[in-house]
């Protein structure tokens, strides 16, 4: 959500502090994604737009890889980092990453085993791990910079449709459906009129974000941040503030009397007793250890063998812990 540190490829931040359109080259400028029909019952997009962007502009968080000096690298580290993590556990870890690698060359400098280390307790840390291959990938290909377009971004290790949308839009300002879970609460709300969105993301989800998007890269730009900030500030999972959003009284499932969820039963997953509780209590000794570690240091964590076993098991798999010959355990290349 930063200007690419590119002077030719200036792309403002699509929130309180956008400069006007103009900031964007024409050089910066790709043709947009064609717009689907979409088809009959769907709202003019249009009495959407105005709205929601323009509370934006007035409530938008003031978040670190907002601000100018974070850059690209800063857009798509904190897209790494807030995939099911929330903004506050996020905050600290982001800070202290962008301090000791502010740019992607810096982070393919050192072992995979540090970038996990850094992690800290985000969770799902091979979130780690995928950085740090994207950052060496862009050090090889891309002379150090996150890439401008779409599908450079789609190429780069670890990063999926989202990601490569989301840095897309937020870091160079192209016009991208950008679909997190609180986007796609919004539109499930606001146009569908279903309390809650599909547990995965369907093709008709896709269909509709692009029906939805605005034509103009500035302003789509801005309406993909919008979008996921509403979800996340006011058009939340459990206890939506109706009384303050911007398109209440356009919103479809408010309309129909904000009916309960009628699809399959939403459930979180546990986490005591999990594998993956187990898997953290692992990685804590030996992030916290910059030596390899024995083995009955690791069984300590956990006195029941056979889960503690499947888990170290998984993340050796996973790349997260290498097993020496002597049977020390150690962070990848740590």
């Amino acid at each position: 959500m930063t200007p690419n540190s590119s002077a030719s490829t200036a792309s403002p931040v699509p929130g309180p502090t956008v400069p006007a359109s103009s900031a964007w080259p024409e050089s910066s400028v790709t043709a947009p994604e064609p717009s689907p029909d979409p088809g009959p019952g769907l709202p003019d997009a249009g009495i959407l737009h105005g709205p929601v962007v323009a509370w934006f502009a007035e409530h938008a968080r003031d978040l670190p890889w907002r601000r100018p000096e974070a850059g690209a690298w800063g857009v798509m580290v904190s897209e790494f980092m807030l995939q099911q993590t929330p903004v506050a556990r996020v905050l600290p870890v982001y800070e202290e990453w962008m301090r000791r690698w502010p740019r992607p060359a810096d982070l393919a400098a050192v072992p995979s085993g540090e970038a996990v280390r850094a992690w800290g307790r985000l969770g799902y840390p091979r979130r780690a791990l995928r950085l740090h291959a994207a950052a060496g990938a862009m050090t090889e290909r891309h002379g150090g910079e996150v890439p401008l377009e779409h599908p450079h971004l789609l190429a780069l290790p670890g990063v999926g449709e989202y990601t490569a949308a989301a840095v897309a839009s937020f870091a160079h300002g192209r016009r991208h459906a950008v679909l997190d879970t609180n986007v796609r609460r919004v539109f499930a709300r606001a146009v569908v009129g279903n309390r809650y969105p599909p547990n995965a993301t369907t093709a008709a989800e896709r269909r509709l974000a692009r029906a939805l998007l605005p034509e103009d890269e500035v302003t789509a730009a801005r309406w993909a941040a919008a979008t996921m900030e509403l979800g996340a500030l006011v058009c939340t999972a459990r206890a939506p503030s109706c009384g303050v959003c911007p398109i209440a009284d356009r919103c479809a499932w408010r309309l129909a009397g904000s009916p309960e969820h009628q699809g399959p039963p939403r459930r979180g997953q546990a986490w005591a007793g999990s594998d993956r509780q187990v898997r953290g209590r692992l990685m804590a000794v030996l992030r916290e250890s910059m030596e390899p570690v024995r083995g009955s240091a690791l069984e300590r964590v956990w006195e029941e063998s056979v889960q503690r076993e499947r888990a170290l098991r998984g993340l050796l798999t996973d790349g997260l812990v290498e097993r020496l010959p002597d049977g020390r355990y150690r962070l990848p290349g740590a």
